[in-house]
């Protein structure tokens, strides 16, 4: 994506959480369940996939355990891409490549 002109603000999730009320103003109204992480130990270990835990309980487990979001977390605008879904993402570098301004040459 930085090959193509996007501009990333990255976090590092294991250093620094997201906090419930973060993650609470990432999903919005979105299905909270795709930000599960279907590869996490936990995911697999609760059966989350079959018995997936209500919005709450899902969103305090992600704030405890990083791991337990899907990522990567790619926001553009209002649209957020997560996982490694190469064609959106490239959509998204895409897109904020034709939006770089460009730079102008002094004279």
């Amino acid at each position: 994506m930085l090959e193509q002109g996007a501009e990333l603000e990255l976090r590092d999730l294991g250093a620094k959480p997201l906090s419930e009320s973060e993650l609470e103003a990432l999903i919005g109204h979105r299905d909270y369940r795709q930000f599960l992480n279907s590869r996490n130990e936990l995911y697999r270990e609760r059966k989350m996939s079959e018995h997936p835990p209500i919005r709450a309980e899902a969103i305090r487990l992600m704030a405890r355990d990083p791991n337990l979001i899907r990522r990567p977390v790619v926001i553009s605008g209002g649209r957020i891409v997560l996982g490694y879904q190469e064609e959106a993402l490239r959509g998204i570098a895409a897109g904020a490549g034709a939006r770089k301004p460009e730079k102008k040459k002094a004279r």
